[in-house]
């Protein structure tokens, strides 16, 4: 089973976390990237631009890909009316491919818990690895586990600028605790002056990690100097509250590029 972005779950996110809407991140990784001078960046899971946009506005050299077209669509859309030129493809985490390698790989949000195989989470990590340059740094945003528990279901609604109402109904149906997953229904539905104009369901599944446990995995795809930082306060250790735990690593010198 793989998550993918159709059109209504595209509509909510980009309502929901539009272009350069702030968690902290934009700053973060602003603050980690602005002595990248070696070479490009690239953004996997792009989405609908949220970070990537304002970077490549501040001058950031990111290419972004992402697995869905209509978030794709969105993040095309924003750097055309900000007059951007920006390098965008429709890939996959598993597939990827380039003729170059990157500087620096960053990975916000929690996108890379969308990966829920243990084995293809490794292989992408080291696909990864061999993207980027020699000292090349991997940033990645996790959720921490407590995210994961707790409540099973929720009702949340946004309005459009025409007036449209637009739902996602999430139910939790399943917490696999040896495999580390959640899986949800989640359902989106369009509705104006009453009348339901389209409806949308995604399964989709999540992946938690420990912190340890994430560290030990990016060491064991070849990742040096890993540092762990907790709600974007970089070389601040997590704590039990925090809402997003960050892990920078380094492709050391000497390894066969």
């Amino acid at each position: 089973m793989q998550n993918r972005y159709g059109k209504l779950a595209s509509w909510v996110y980009n309502l929901d976390k539009p272009i350069g809407r702030s968690f902290g991140d934009q700053e973060y990784y602003r603050q980690r990237l602005e002595h990248c001078d070696d070479g490009p960046i690239l953004e996997p899971a792009v989405g609908n631009g949220r970070i990537f946009v304002p970077l490549l506005e501040a001058g950031f050299p990111i290419e972004g890909f992402d697995a869905s077209d209509e978030m794709l669509g969105y993040c095309h859309d924003e750097c055309r009316n900000r007059n951007l030129s920006a390098s965008l493809t429709r890939q996959t985490f598993e597939q990827f491919s380039y003729d170059k390698r990157f500087a620096a790989i960053i990975v916000p949000a929690g996108s890379f818990q969308l990966v829920t195989d243990i084995a293809s989470a490794g292989a992408v990590l080291k696909r990864f690895f061999d993207y980027l340059t020699p000292n090349g740094r991997l940033i990645v945003d996790l959720d921490p586990i407590g995210s994961f528990i707790g409540q099973s279901s929720s009702v949340r609604s946004w309005v459009t600028e025409d007036g449209d109402l637009l739902t996602l109904t999430d139910h939790r149906v399943d917490t696999d605790y040896i495999a580390q997953t959640t899986l949800s229904h989640l359902r989106y539905e369009h509705w104006r002056n009453g009348s339901l104009m389209a409806t949308e369901l995604d399964l989709f599944k999540l992946r938690w990690w420990g912190v340890e446990e994430f560290a030990l995995a990016l060491q064991a795809a070849g990742f040096s100097d890993v540092i762990v930082s907790g709600n974007y306060q970089h070389g601040r250790p997590p704590q039990k509250n925090d809402q997003i735990i960050s892990f920078e690593a380094r492709r050391p010198e000497g390894v066969a590029v």
